[in-house]
């Protein structure tokens, strides 16, 4: 990628206030997005009743109305899965480079109306939070980035490259036979190829009173590998117990297994992490994220700082289990005994050795262990200056001393199937978080009203950076 122009530069800067988005009305440009919004959450997207095609078939009829041409707005649905349907459309520039892929997924994870507070396929506003499922992952995104190119497009906005938006069905699925950008990648790629993507997976953080903490920048993230752990047995009756159950041999390999920590490890993205993290944070938390980065690493260190589940899927592998299935009858032994372990794997670390270590912790020769899919390498993308600069300024002008962070995933999106298609892709959206995740894959899922539009105003910016031209 050639080095951004000065020029660019200057006439953005000149263009921005200094701080976050005052709050108060909507203006026009947000009020279009919570349209946009509101529309999109409130289409059922999950697997089991909802349908990505009927999300999809609408943010294409909004696109548009917005005045892309038609031919330029596609649904592309795979064979065999009519509620499957991904959007592709392109908004043209001048060519002179590359396309950028906005990146991001319409299905979203089951929510039962009796477990939550509200309706969760009904987008509500209460006490400044938009609450829904999707309401944050990743809907939020994925109407931001339409609403930005209806914007661009009523603007008469000519970026140097092509900006791509591909909006995908079964991210949340893994594995999948619908992945829709697996099948894109496979069968569509002149439509999405690109020099990089942006992608959910990068958010900020707030801390309980609600003041920013950290802007992140995700460049990599970890192997999602999933076993089955099984053990068989004669099984008998219930009044005449013996040592040889199922049930036990399987409990206690878990117990082993939920005993082990996989080895400490830091890559550059890692390290990077946790030398900005220990200018944030204070006392034992900042002291101890300095010792972790000597060498050799401060084992102490390290065990205070695992305490902290984000830190401790940050530096090691993590297995876990997560599904236990066992006997068929109150009165008779179990003749067998499953569990689902569900393990997130470092860059770089081999997963073959990861499951030989889980079969050592297990230790029992009772217990098979069998992977569910072939797993996905997710080698990190190179943080050049020319990816990171334009996320530093923009985030500069608008939350002045706020670091922007680079991060390692513990979870997985579909940007690890497009770094492995040669497609560079980076977690960025400018939405800021509470401490406690917002409910994402949970009950009440919310994100803050301030924070959408934030990530409204941040994407749009950032985006023209990447795009050049004028």
């Amino acid at each position: 990628m050639k080095t951004l122009r000065g020029a660019i530069w200057v006439a953005l800067g000149a263009s921005l206030a200094h701080g976050a988005l005052a709050q108060g009305a909507p203006t026009p440009a947000q009020a279009q997005l919570r349209e946009i919004y509101k529309q999109l959450v409130e289409i059922n997207a999950t697997d089991s009743a909802g349908s990505c095609t009927a999300a999809a078939e609408a943010m294409a009829a909004r696109l548009k109305a917005g005045g892309l041409p038609a031919q330029d707005v596609q649904v592309i649905v795979p064979p065999g899965g009519p509620k499957k349907g991904n959007l592709v459309a392109r908004y043209r520039g001048a060519g002179a480079k590359k396309p950028v892929m906005l990146l991001g997924h319409l299905d979203v994870v089951e929510a039962k109306r009796e477990d939550w507070q509200r309706d969760p396929f009904r987008l509500v506003e209460e006490n400044g939070y938009f609450y829904a499922r999707g309401a944050a992952d990743d809907k939020a995104m994925v109407a931001v980035f339409i609403a930005n190119l209806i914007r661009y497009r009523q603007e008469g906005y000519r970026p140097e490259r092509d900006l791509l938006l591909v909006a995908t069905c079964d991210e949340e699925i893994v594995p999948s036979d619908f992945s829709g950008i697996v099948y894109l990648l496979k069968n569509h790629r002149n439509l999405i190829d690109a020099e990089f993507a942006l992608n959910e997976g990068g958010i900020g953080l707030l801390d309980k009173n609600g003041r920013y903490l950290r802007m992140s920048i995700q460049a990599g993230e970890k192997v999602f590998q999933t076993y089955q752990l099984e053990v068989t047995n004669p099984g008998g009756h219930s009044s005449l117990p013996v040592k040889d159950n199922a049930i036990t041999h399987l409990a206690g390999g878990l117990a082993r297994l939920g005993a082990h920590d996989f080895p400490f490890r830091l890559s550059a993205t890692t390290r990077a992490y946790f030398e900005q993290m220990s200018r944030i944070e204070t006392g034992q938390t900042a002291a101890d994220m300095k010792a972790i980065l000597r060498e050799p690493p401060d084992p102490e260190a390290i065990a205070r700082l695992s305490a902290f589940p984000g830190n401790n899927s940050t530096f090691r592998t993590t297995c876990v289990a997560t599904m236990l299935e066992a006997g068929h009858a109150t009165n008779a032994l179990p003749q067998r005994a499953r569990a689902t372990v569900n393990c997130r794997i470092l860059p770089g670390e081999s997963v073959a050795e990861v499951r030989e270590t889980l079969a050592r912790v297990l230790s029992n020769d009772k217990i098979r262990v069998t992977p569910t899919h072939e797993p996905t390498l997710s080698p990190p993308p190179p943080l050049s200056r020319e990816i990171l600069g334009p996320v530093e300024a923009v985030s500069a002008q608008m939350w002045p001393g706020v670091p922007v962070v680079p991060t390692l995933l513990a979870g997985a999106t579909d940007g690890r199937f497009t770094i492995n298609a040669g497609i560079p892709t980076y977690g960025v959206s400018g939405m800021f978080r509470d401490p406690d995740g917002g409910g994402v894959h949970g009950l009440n899922e919310r994100i803050r009203v301030r924070s959408l539009y934030e990530g409204h105003e941040f994407l749009y910016r950032l985006v023209k950076l990447y795009g050049g031209g004028r």
